[in-house]
């Protein structure tokens, strides 16, 4: 019976050691966000800014020639 308490108590011990580095990765994932919170929003705002005005220009670009192929085919006519 001894060996079926020492498997009990292994396990244990290996789920408090998994508890504790969760714990351990909980807490620093909250003082990194909390430290760089406002870092993280400025860049990722800049990167969602940076989309939109590059898929507006391409907009814009076959917007235009579109325009181009429709004046090219009234000509034809």
């Amino acid at each position: 019976m001894s060996v079926l308490k020492g498997n009990r108590r292994n396990a244990g011990q290996g789920m408090t050691e998994y508890i504790l580095i969760v714990a351990l990765i909980a807490i620093l994932s909250i003082t990194v966000v909390t430290i760089f919170g406002n870092q993280i929003r400025a860049l990722f705002a800049g990167s969602a800014q940076k989309l939109t005005n590059d898929s507006a220009t391409v907009e814009d670009v076959s917007g235009s020639a579109d325009a181009t192929n429709n004046a090219s085919i009234e000509d034809l006519k």
